[in-house]
Formats: C-alpha cells, structure tokens, sequence
C-alpha cells in the first residue's frame, strides 16, 4: 500500500497519534509513571484522530453545553 493511500485513508489517526507523541515527549523524561501518562496521551490522540477519519464530529459539543448551564446557572435573576 502506498504511503498516499495509507495517508489519505488514516490521515487524522496519524496526526493524532504524532501530536500525542511529541507532547508525550515533551512530559516523558523522568519515570514509570511519566510513561503511563505518555501512553495516556499518545491514546487520546488516537482517539481524537480516529473520530476525525470516521467524521464523527466533535466529542464535546460546546453549544449544547452552554445552553444545558444557561438554564441551570443564571447569575443574574
């Protein structure tokens, strides 16, 4: 399989997984548990990726959140 079609079909898994690895490089230079927040980061990336190659959409839906905490938190009565 060509890297184009490969980069075409899995573009937002690989952006997701690059991007988790370089902050997961940036915080990975002590320890076990650094490495399991690492793995943590380098997952939620994929996540992220794989959602955006499926056109999922977003996971937090900000608009439907905002108008949920207008109507249970008015300030100003």
């Amino acid at each position: 399989m060509p890297w184009k079609e490969i980069w075409d079909s899995h573009r937002g898994r690989i952006a997701g997984v690059t991007g988790g690895l370089v902050c997961g490089l940036i915080y990975l230079l002590s320890g076990f548990w650094d490495m399991l927040f690492f793995a943590l980061v380098v997952f939620i990336g994929y996540i992220f990726g794989k959602r955006k190659d499926l056109k999922q959409g977003s996971m937090f839906h900000f608009q439907e959140w905002g108008r949920w905490l207008s109507e249970r938190w008015r300030p100003f009565k």
